[in-house]
């Protein structure tokens, strides 16, 4: 079989995709400026194009919404019998630890996949192991300490102001601008509102104040970091801190949205860039995540890199920040995905030949 004509089943997670409507607000209420265009397309319409653009150059590919439902892929698989899974599974059953356990089934099945295999999916979004994981590599990440029960005060030896995050979720899930606290009362209230809203421990770790910069990384066996993207808070208002919160991320209405603004490649001095680019490969590959990845990273204002997070499998929309860096690379939004796939069906089929040895 040709590599060109393989079939590729994108497979994702939106249960519930009824309630994607066009937006109720106008954006003529919106009393700032406008930096992006207000997107009106749902995620399912997103993985229709991406689908539409794959079977324009070669492949056979098609999309499965599971709904919560793991059978259907069960069902498929055996019916449709795809080369390539496509996976953009990311919460199931509103669970987002459930994740890894939606790609060990595609390990069962002996069925190719892209992304990040199960044990890197736990690792990652166990914010308080992965920072256990990097530090003992000697990877540099913010101090930190973490709380799984209520207390009458929370102890810690860390230098405010801290940002309090959920331990177990992704995607900017409970980053808001009233996470960094400056003090004792304001890191209980947050600690505490994490416990109510979240059911799962607060990480608390110190706020770096510096450069937010997002190192893409491309690759299995011999990863590559792409251009780095920088995210310019210069526009960020006073009373916003100068982060990429959740609003910042998903929320086209929010202000945030609008002033954290992507800069690719980044302006960096030649001797930063390349150690940020050394650091990202090292954190992709002692994390274990695999054929695309997005490291995001602080620059401090003393020139010291702080790995923030490790992102496995992350948005792949054109206009998303992996993409971004893949075309300032050279890459076209088709040629990214294709390397992926072919990624991932090289991986199947070595795997698929070392067990028939047996």
């Amino acid at each position: 079989m040709k590599e060109k004509n393989l079939k590729v089943a994108i497979v994702y997670n939106e249960p519930h995709p009824e309630m994607y409507k066009i937006p109720s607000k106008k954006e003529e209420t919106i009393d700032f400026e406008l930096y992006f265009e207000v997107e009106k397309i749902t995620p399912m319409e997103e993985y229709e194009l991406m689908a539409k653009r794959l079977n324009k150059s070669g492949f056979n590919a098609y999309t499965l919404n599971i709904k919560d439902n793991i059978f259907s892929f069960i069902e498929d698989f055996k019916k449709n019998k795809p080369d390539v899974v496509f996976n953009f599974v990311e919460i199931y059953k509103d669970k987002p630890y459930l994740e890894m356990n939606v790609v060990s089934l595609y390990e069962l099945l002996g069925v190719a996949y892209t992304g990040a295999p199960p044990m890197a999916l736990a690792n990652c979004q166990n914010k308080q192991l992965a920072k256990r994981i990097l530090s003992s590599a000697g990877i540099l990440t913010p101090r930190f300490t973490f709380f799984d029960k209520s207390q009458k005060s929370y102890k810690h030896n860390l230098n405010y102001p801290l940002i309090v995050k959920p331990a177990f979720e992704d995607a900017s899930v409970g980053i808001e601008n009233s996470a960094i606290v400056s003090d004792d009362k304001a890191l209980k209230k947050r600690i505490e509102f994490v416990f109510e809203h979240f059911k799962q421990p607060a990480l608390c770790e110190e706020f770096i104040d510096g450069r937010e910069l997002n190192v893409a990384v491309l690759g299995d066996e011999n990863p590559v970091a792409l251009p780095i993207s920088e995210i310019d808070f210069s526009q960020m208002p006073d009373h916003l801190y100068n982060i990429v919160s959740y609003q910042a991320k998903w929320d086209p209405f929010h202000e945030a949205y609008h002033k954290t603004i992507p800069i690719c490649p980044a302006k960096l001095p030649k001797k930063i860039e390349l150690k940020a680019k050394e650091v990202a490969v090292k954190t992709f590959k002692i994390m274990g995540v695999r054929d695309y990845a997005r490291i995001d990273m602080r620059l401090s204002k003393d020139n010291k890199l702080y790995v923030l997070e490790v992102n496995p499998n992350p948005d792949l929309t054109e206009d998303a920040g992996f993409m971004r860096s893949a075309k300032a690379a050279g890459y076209s939004y088709v040629k990214t995905l294709k390397k992926i796939i072919e990624l991932a069906y090289k991986r199947g089929k070595q795997t698929r030949t070392f067990s028939q040895t047996f």
